[in-house]
């Protein structure tokens, strides 16, 4: 019967068990993955995902259970074991050297040459045509540092390929692609599905699951819930097992009227890579930017929020011109920001929740010049319960949190400032359907509450479902501006593809 079962499934994880300070991540977890299949796991932030796939590829070690591959059992893994078994990953962030080629990235630490010498032709000639094997042109020497982040991520996925790889994780692979990346993509791992390679793929995008995955695999709060065949499953079906309860998946609607009131005005703003852009927010409003990738919605709000100075234009605040010099100077004046590039903008990584937090709020925390423990205590917790953060404590280093969860701090930590006026850029990337839906309302009651919201997304069905106006922009240049009413989705992709309508 084990040798039948090892012919099928080339992954049999039994009983494993990964414990932390007040958190069990992993709760008994057994799962099959049947050779050359492709095979998604979803599930909430703080569901056991990563932390499985960790264990998978030897990065951690789990408390108990065994891990069977390819007909050999570990009590554990280590990263370089993982590797020689056959097992690759492709994480959300890339393990590349930017200032190597791609070449010496993809046989980094196995160089083609001799025992003392390393022949750069020949790695450059297999790196090629290993490319080659999966339809893409990338030239060899091209420093990685100077790509796109979708080539970036073939470069990982090549590495995978030339070690001869049995299986390959992807970690939340879609998040940072445009829409045509993520076409190449999936055309990419179904060849390697053809060519017997075994896949999984995790993601946040349910439809992204319906159409690439063979079978689907649930878990929530660290426990394996169910496996599915894609083509017998239902998107609600599935969101209700990762959650615990039914989700709508329907927008809150609007219940105030958005003011006349203008909090914010651009006049013909141009410099960060933009020309003459001009719109105005109103008190209350959510007022969304719209766009394909480098349209230049975030490098028009950078202006704003004093990352970056304008050449020309004015931004006017309250009817009155101001020159934003700084971030702190954008936040003494009411303006907050939520970056898109969490771990880099966004949040502290190495410093605790309760910090990250309360360090843009200091004077809603402090006696003067002194801390106040007490306030700082009690304003993290208020936002930990509010954003419902998965964490052992508020001490916890955020650097330890589910990507989603870092987000859910970043998101406090501004929220905390109590600015009135919000600007919110990919608010919701990376975090799962629940935490989404719980996001949507809190955006809606901000802004019922007079708080005034730029939202930068992605999603088009975001945009359409929460703003009250729709800003589209293309290479640089505003192609148009949209009343609620007038919301049509093949009208605002032919505005952000820069064709008048």
């Amino acid at each position: 019967m084990r040798g039948e079962t090892m012919l099928e499934n080339i992954l049999e994880i039994e009983h494993l068990t990964k414990n932390y300070p007040g958190v069990v991540a992993l709760d008994d977890v057994s799962l099959q993955i049947r050779r050359g299949e492709i095979h998604a796991i979803v599930g909430e932030n703080g569901a056991g995902k990563s932390t499985l796939i960790k264990a998978i590829t030897g990065a951690l070690q789990p408390d108990s259970g065994v891990i069977r591959f390819d007909g050999h059992e570990y009590a554990r893994l280590d990263p370089a074991t993982a590797v020689r078994a056959g097992i690759g990953a492709v994480y959300q962030e890339f393990n590349l050297v930017p200032q190597l080629s791609a070449a010496e990235n993809i046989f980094l630490g196995n160089y083609c040459g001799g025992r003392l010498t390393v022949s750069f032709r020949e790695m450059n000639r297999r790196a090629a045509e290993a490319m080659r094997e999966i339809g893409v042109d990338i030239p060899p020497r091209q420093a990685v540092e100077s790509m796109t982040v979708g080539h970036q991520q073939i470069v990982e996925i090549t590495r995978s390929l030339v070690r001869n790889m049995k299986l390959l994780i992807m970690d939340e692979p879609t998040a940072p692609l445009t829409n045509n990346e993520v076409e190449q993509l999936f055309r990419i791992v179904r060849l390697l599905k053809s060519q017997g390679m075994t896949v999984i793929f995790i993601s946040h995008r349910i439809e992204e699951i319906f159409e690439l995955a063979d079978r689907v695999s649930v878990f929530r709060d660290g426990k394996y819930v169910i496996t599915k065949d894609t083509a017998e499953a239902e998107r609600q079906e599935l969101i209700r097992y990762m959650v615990g309860h039914e989700v709508t998946g329907a927008f809150p609607p609007r219940v105030t009227p958005v003011s006349d009131e203008a909090v914010l005005s651009l006049e013909n703003l141009t410099g960060n890579g933009v020309h003459d852009i001009s719109f105005t927010l109103h008190k209350g409003e959510i007022l969304g930017l719209a766009g394909l990738l480098g349209c230049g919605r975030t490098q028009t709000m950078q202006m704003v929020f004093g990352v970056a100075r304008p050449k020309s234009g004015a931004i006017v605040l309250h009817g009155q011109r101001v020159n934003i010099k700084s971030p702190s100077d954008a936040l003494q004046k009411s303006i907050g920001l939520i970056p898109e590039d969490r771990k880099r903008q966004g949040a502290f990584l190495e410093m605790t929740i309760m910090w990250n937090i309360c360090i843009s709020a200091l004077k809603r925390v402090s006696n003067g010049a002194l801390l106040n423990k007490k306030k700082e205590r009690g304003l993290a917790k208020a936002y930990i319960d509010l954003l419902r953060i998965r964490t052992p404590g508020m001490t916890q280093a955020v650097g330890y949190l589910s990507g989603g969860n870092q987000q859910k701090v970043v998101v406090s930590k501004v929220l905390a400032t109590n600015a009135d006026i919000l600007i919110l850029d990919e608010p919701t990337r990376g975090i799962d359907v629940g935490a989404k839906e719980e996001m949507y309302e809190l955006i809606r009651q901000m802004s019922e509450a007079g708080k005034s919201i730029v939202l930068i997304s992605s999603e088009m069905i975001e945009l359409m479902g929460l703003a009250d106006r729709l800003v589209i922009l293309h290479e640089g240049r505003q192609t148009g501006t949209l009343e609620r009413g007038e919301f049509d989705q093949e009208r605002i992709l032919t505005l952000a593809s820069g064709v008048a309508v």
